[in-house]
């Protein structure tokens, strides 16, 4: 394949930082609101045939783009930016990796960018390996993994590159040592399809969604074996309802906080902050009133407390199933005086449901981006670039859309010093807080997303333990649980 180029989006975006929401009607690739400029949009080209695009994730080193299909294969594509000359992000076709003999459902490179996994459907799991030859750099099997009985919908590495994380449909975590291509342990507590799993950055943590609408948090608590000490995780917390109050202060009642099996989706991916202060959580479902309809939320839950969200984020009318965190931490706008979290330093993550892409940061209490229409089917995948100047999502649709971010435009990133800075000081800054009065911040919330999408309605929420639930409106707004 030569060069091929995105030429093509017609979706709607609504940009909403520092300014009211705006949605634009995209007739091409570049479009421009206050101060968020980017470019990009769905790329037409022949991603994997006219299969779906099942997952993707940028390699932290080169910079490469790998797609897996349903057409059994990866491939490996270069992004050149669009920015200097005032055109069309490039995207060319690099090579494909073969090996899967079903669709690939999971692509993650590893820390250090030495190796690639992928799992598939069957329970295929493959590890890659970069090697050096005449031709340049090729990828080659260097091992396979061989424990999952049933389809492998997620993957994630720990910190370290030393261990692998899967999930299957198998109901099964396995954790393997990734050096050896063996399974380090099993952790096997799900009764349903395991569709998410995550790593704790600071690899105190593992954790698992389910379709048993439970998410797992597993601590890890070293074992001795001759003196050596070995990771070993155990269950800590399983979170599958919460408790809520009704208009009568004295009763409440149990909700279920995430969908069931009839989830139109075969993924949940949830993510972990990169400093590890909290994980985000897909596919979230909640009555906010014993009466009330349930409505989609995606949950964040600080790593003080696992027991309960600590943050419920409103969904569209469809459902949120994968959440993907920018790799760069940026420093406060401060043109936020009452933000989800109190924290000394931006953070921004990607959330897709299964029409829409949503960018959020932490110093906002709405979303700083909305991509809407994008893709005709379910959006299976997001992955930021290590430089955060692009933002991918695959779609069962067959196309990629790709983002393009300018230099400073998501904001300014902390320097080195400031990012070792930020490390150190990680286990004071899990606050996440709102102004004291919920009702009044929830009303602002809702007159700045009214515009959002005019085609979706859902009801405002408080504070639990209110006496009195407000009448329904047009929008539901970020709100802390305390």
């Amino acid at each position: 394949m030569d060069d091929i180029r995105a030429a093509h989006f017609t979706g709607t975006v609504s940009c909403l930082h520092h300014f009211p929401a705006l949605e634009l009607s995209l007739l091409n690739y570049h479009y421009s609101t206050g101060d968020l400029v980017m470019r990009g949009g769905t790329v037409q080209i022949n991603w994997h045939g006219s299969e779906p695009v099942l997952s993707c994730d940028f390699h932290s080193l080169t910079g490469l783009l790998a797609t897996g299909g349903a057409d059994h294969d990866i491939k490996l594509w270069v992004l050149a930016s669009g920015v200097d000359q005032k055109r069309e992000i490039e995207v060319t076709y690099k090579s494909n990796l073969s090996c899967h003999s079903s669709a690939v459902n999971a692509l993650r490179f590893s820390p250090s960018g030495d190796m690639l996994a992928s799992g598939a459907d069957g329970g295929e799991l493959t590890l890659w390996k970069s090697q050096t030859a005449d031709a340049g750099e090729v990828w080659k099997v260097f091992k396979s993994l061989l424990s999952h009985r049933k389809d492998v919908l997620d993957i994630q590495w720990s910190s370290d590159g030393v261990y692998l994380l899967s999930g299957s449909v198998d109901n099964s975590c396995i954790i393997w040592d990734a050096q050896k291509g063996s399974v380090h342990q099993i952790l096997d507590a799900h009764s349903h399809y395991v569709q998410g799993v995550a790593w704790d950055p600071l690899g105190k943590y593992v954790s698992s969604l389910s379709a048993d609408r439970t998410l797992r948090i597993y601590i890890n608590k070293p074992s001795k074996t001759k003196g050596i000490r070995n990771t070993n995780f155990v269950c800590q917390d399983v979170v599958s309802k919460m408790d809520l109050q009704t208009n009568d202060e004295s009763k409440s009642f149990k909700c279920h906080l995430f969908h069931d099996e009839t989830l139109p989706s075969f993924f949940r991916r949830l993510a972990w902050s990169p400093d590890g202060a909290f994980i985000v959580t897909p596919a979230g479902s909640c009555k906010i009133s014993l009466s009330s309809e349930p409505v989609n939320f995606t949950y964040i839950f600080s790593r003080k407390d696992f027991t309960r969200p600590s943050v419920m984020l409103p969904c569209s009318s469809k459902p949120f199933v994968a959440i993907r965190f920018c790799p760069i931490k940026f420093h406060l706008r401060g043109t936020n005086t009452s933000p989800l979290f109190k924290i000394p330093y931006r953070l921004i993550f990607a959330a897709a449901s299964l029409d829409s892409l949503y960018v959020y940061d932490t110093e906002s209490n709405q979303p700083i981006l909305v991509v809407a229409g994008a893709h005709y089917a379910a959006i299976t995948d997001i992955a930021w670039s290590v430089d955060a100047k692009y933002l991918a999502a695959t779609s069962r649709d067959g196309y990629c859309t790709i983002l393009e971010f300018e230099e400073n435009e998501l904001g300014s990133p902390l320097t080195s010093s400031e990012q070792e800075t930020s490390r150190d000081t990680r286990n004071t800054i899990i606050d996440l807080s709102m102004d004291d009065k919920p009702e009044e911040n929830a009303s602002e919330g809702v007159a700045n997303m009214k515009d959002d999408d005019p085609k979706e309605a859902t009801p405002q929420t408080q504070k639990e333990g209110s006496t009195k639930m407000n009448a329904p409106k047009k929008r539901v707004t970020p709100f802390r649980i305390d």
